[in-house]
């Protein structure tokens, strides 16, 4: 199927899924997630793939983010929607699909492009990454389950300080706090990524597809749906309103509280 937004090819077993929009560092917009989510859904039912390498297009990011201007005029219920209907249709999916992704991140990983890697099941960074969830200089906080799968890599006091801070990490800081698996020079990246995804594919597919489920059912809890509700209440704010605007006109907010 031929996609605006994203590539995809089979290459032997594994399928390679490129984030297609370099121009906006590969920013999550409504269309690129429509199209992500209808290639997860076909990934189940497709036997000839068996892992899925998910990367962004060009050097510079993985996924910068999601496209501000698309929601900055939401409300609460607006908001809650947005995040409801991309966890399920892609990020949810991603984590819980019977077949291992692999996230090669290229450069800038961060809010929704960083949730994304997290949703993946082993993450690989090419040394030039920078990975950070940075909602909070907008008046939001993570909403594709950021709050949730970053705690569970790294820890409640370092998704605390990286989340309230919204400091950006190197991919070397990331590899030692656990938030990806390897980091690897650029030029490494892929290479490293598809000897990788080699090694799992020799493996069976049917333990693999056990092992993950088994693995996720360790972190089952109702995170997610308070997620979702602080993130939809977040719209309802003067603090996301002054976020958003500030950030569209490359300016400093000015934060009131309210």
């Amino acid at each position: 199927m031929t996609y605006q937004n994203i590539l995809s090819e089979l290459k032997g077993q594994v399928l390679y899924v490129t984030i297609n929009r370099e121009r906006k560092l590969n920013a999550l917009n409504k269309e690129t997630l429509k199209e992500l989510a209808e290639v997860v859904a076909g990934v189940q039912q497709n036997e000839n793939v068996r892992a899925v390498l998910l990367t962004g297009a060009g050097e510079k990011a993985f996924v910068a983010g999601a496209d501000i201007s698309e929601f900055k005029d939401f409300g609460v219920e607006e908001g809650e929607e947005l995040a409801r209907t991309g966890q399920a249709s892609v990020f949810d999916a991603i984590e819980k699909s019977a077949k291992p992704f692999l996230a090669a991140i290229n450069g800038f990983a961060l809010g929704g492009g960083l949730e994304l890697a997290m949703a993946c099941h082993i993450r690989i960074a090419s040394e030039n990454a920078k990975l950070g969830l940075p909602e909070v200089t907008l008046g939001l906080i993570p909403g594709y389950g950021g709050t949730q799968r970053l705690t569970q890599l790294v820890g409640k006091g370092k998704a605390i300080e990286m989340i309230l801070s919204a400091e950006m990490i190197s991919a070397v800081q990331a590899e030692k706090i656990g938030l990806v698996n390897h980091v690897v020079p650029q030029s490494q990246l892929l290479g490293k990524a598809e000897d990788l995804l080699a090694q799992i594919i020799q493996r069976a597919p049917l333990a693999i597809s056990s092992a993950i489920r088994a693995i996720n059912a360790a972190l089952d809890q109702n995170g997610f749906e308070i997620e979702i509700t602080e993130f939809g209440r977040c719209f309802g704010t003067d603090d996301f309103n002054e976020g958003t605007a500030a950030f569209l006109e490359k300016r400093k907010p000015a934060f009131s509280g309210k």
